[in-house]
């Protein structure tokens, strides 16, 4: 019995001694979309990239997003509807499209936020001039505009103290390390300390 305490003593201490490693965290494309339509697509399902749905004749939204994973990018497959006209005696003149629209963009964390870069968008099988302007506009803006807060996200859900109400805790020294896509997750390395009171 004896040998049998000095042994695990000696287990715990050879694996408390060495450094603590990385989490890995894999989000699942089908949650990724859900996350997406929870904090991105959030008019009725779409995400309004110029003008609002009370302009009728002036307006460009995304909906319907498929998050997939094609050569360590993220793939994302959308419903692109816009119209770039003037209203004339009720009537809108001008230019205006609808087509699926295929985006790329390289994963990356920035300063507390989720980001893309590298961002492509292009037509899935339509082409003119009015669609070439969209896919740039979108490119940039996309480039721009989104941010997921990935460190006040990790920092609610590890401080939350509703399982265990008597412990308070405190998140500290978040970093991502390194953030990779997969065929089938985005893969984010978390690196974090806890502090349990």
């Amino acid at each position: 019995m004896r040998y049998v305490k000095r042994l695990a003593i000696l287990l715990c201490a050879a694996w408390c001694s060495q450094p603590a490693r990385a989490v890995e965290l894999h989000l699942q494309f089908g949650a990724l979309e859900r996350m997406l339509a929870e904090q991105v697509f959030t008019q009725d399902g779409r995400r309004y990239v110029h003008g609002d749905k009370n302009n009728k004749c002036n307006f460009a939204y995304l909906e319907k997003p498929q998050i997939q994973g094609e050569s360590g990018r993220l793939r994302i497959r959308a419903r692109f509807t816009g119209r770039s006209a003037l209203n004339m005696l009720g009537q809108c003149v001008g230019l205006g499209d609808a087509f699926t629209v295929v985006i790329t963009a390289t994963p990356q964390y920035r300063d507390g936020n989720l980001v893309l870069e590298n961002l492509t968008a292009v037509s899935e099988g339509k082409t003119g001039y009015y669609i070439r302007r969209v896919c740039t506009a979108l490119g940039s803006s996309l480039a721009r505009d989104f941010k997921y807060p990935l460190a006040g996200v990790a920092q609610k859900l590890l401080e939350d103290t509703g399982a265990q109400p008597g412990y308070k805790r405190e998140l500290r020294r978040f970093q991502v390390p390194s953030m990779r896509v997969t065929a089938d997750a985005l893969v984010i390395e978390l690196d974090f300390e806890l502090t349990v009171k």
